[in-house]
Formats: C-alpha cells, structure tokens, sequence
C-alpha cells in the first residue's frame, strides 16, 4: 500500500524540482516570444509604409516585408532558446541535414518559389497587364512567389504555377490589344468610301483607342472581292466586346451606303438534259 503513495509523492517532488528549474525559463521564453510577435507586426507596418515611397511593384514589396517579418521572429526565436538554454550550433545542424531531405520532397515548390522570384525582379509582366502563357491567357491579377493568378475574359480565374511560365515563350499584351478584322468588298466598289466610311464607324465607337490610330487598308485582292483589313487598339477588358460591336456595324453601315460585301457565288447543280 506504501509503494503507490510513495511514487505519487516522488513524481510530484520530480515535477516541484521541474517547475522551479524550468518554470521561469518557459515563462520567460513564452514572453520573449510573444514580444517578438508584437515587434514582427510592427516593424512590418513601418516597412510597408517606408516601402511606399519607392516606385516597386505589389509583389516586390509583398516579398520584402515577409523578409522583414521572418528576419524580426527569427531573432526573437534566437533569444527564446537561448533563454532555454539550449545549444544552438547542434539544433542548426540538425536542421540543415532536415532541410536538405525538405527540399529534395518539395522540387516543385521550391522551382515555383525560384521562378517566382525570377518574376518579381526581373518584371517580364506586370499587374494589370494582358499576357498570354502556358497555352493560357488573361488579365495579370496577381503574382505571389508560388503562383500567378490570371482573369480570362470568361471573368474565371486561371492559376498558373510559377515554374510553367519561367523559360517559356510569353506574349504580353500590356494593357490594350489590337483587333484583327477583315471585311470583304465587290471589285466595284469604291475602295476610298469604304475606308472612309469604316473610319467614320471606328471613331463612333468609344471602345476604340485614337492613340495609337486604326490601321485601316486594303489586304488582299480576292478571287470575289477586295480585302479591306481593320485593326484599331482597344483596352483588353473591351476586347470581345469591341468585335461584337464592330462587325455587326459594318455590316448596317455598309447597307446603309449600298456598299456590297463581297461573297463567293452560291454553286448551282446541273441539271440534267431532258
């Protein structure tokens, strides 16, 4: 009967002698931890607002004041474990030979992190800007060091990983794109009231820039008719809708001046001979 209450009272001496030797140092450790807490945020916010006074780009400054904020907990995270007293150079090592086998699990994160950063410093493309990649395109919505997030005209999101854009071939739009519209006119049209009337119908529409100027001028001499090639600049947000409004204009337009759009003519079956 003695034993039991024996080894309550020496486990209760064990976790007594516990406390007073390390209940301070815990308690200690827990404070410098969350003192760092409150300095990593406030530091983070006089980054941010010492960032803003220099012309970088969202992400640039996003990569910066994480830099900022894991540098400032690193070093509250120091000064806790020394508090502990622990031997840093072992837990380094311990954690190099760990990180080593990390990164050999996580290839693809890091190649997304790498390319990312290739990204943010080396500005290929930029916010708000029209790019086509990967096989995709959109409007740049974001660009983080895992990912960039693309808006299709379709209004969806299309997320791209980093390292499918880093060494491929990228076409960048910018912010305005410049549409690629033929029409057809019979050999007997006047070819300078065409064009003109096209130029009065492109400057009607608000859609379409004047700077840069449309690009109006005849392509192509057909087999049935004259190739008139339209190609004014519109923002990339109006480029669908631009196409819907201009082709359907030509056409009123043209009717309305008896400007005939050339067709090829309709084949007819032979008949045969009674």
């Amino acid at each position: 009967m003695n034993e039991p209450i024996e080894t309550l009272h020496h486990t209760r001496d064990v976790l007594e002698h516990i406390g007073l030797q390390y209940g301070p140092r815990l308690l200690s450790a827990s404070l410098i931890l969350l003192a760092g807490y409150f300095a990593m945020n406030w530091v983070a916010r006089l980054s941010t607002k010492g960032l803003q006074r220099f012309a970088l780009e969202p992400p640039v400054r996003e990569l910066l004041v994480r830099v900022v904020r894991l540098f400032v907990l690193s070093l509250f995270v120091i000064m806790a474990l020394q508090n502990l007293g622990i031997e840093l150079l072992p837990l380094i090592a311990g954690l190099g030979i760990a990180g080593a086998g990390i990164a050999l699990a996580l290839q693809g994160v890091l190649g997304n992190i790498a390319a990312g950063l290739t990204i943010i410093f080396t500005k290929p493309f930029r916010v708000g800007e029209y790019i086509s990649i990967a096989g995709v395109e959109g409007e740049v919505r974001s660009i983080s060091l895992f990912n960039t997030t693309l808006r299709h005209t379709d209004h969806s999101a299309v997320v791209v990983p980093n390292r499918k854009i880093a060494g491929e071939i990228l076409h960048n739009y910018g912010a305005i794109r410049q549409l690629n519209l033929n029409v057809s006119v019979a050999y007997d049209t006047d070819i300078e009231e065409a064009i003109a009337a096209i130029r009065r119908l492109l400057a009607s529409n608000p859609r379409v820039l004047t700077d840069p100027a449309p690009v109006i001028q005849t392509a192509v001499l057909g087999d049935f008719g004259i190739g008139i090639a339209l190609k004014p600049w519109v923002a990339v947000r109006d480029f669908d809708v631009a196409i819907g409004e201009i082709n359907p204009a030509i056409v009123h337009e043209f009717r309305e001046r008896g400007i005939v759009i050339a067709s090829a003519p309709q084949k007819t079956s032979a008949r045969p001979v009674q």
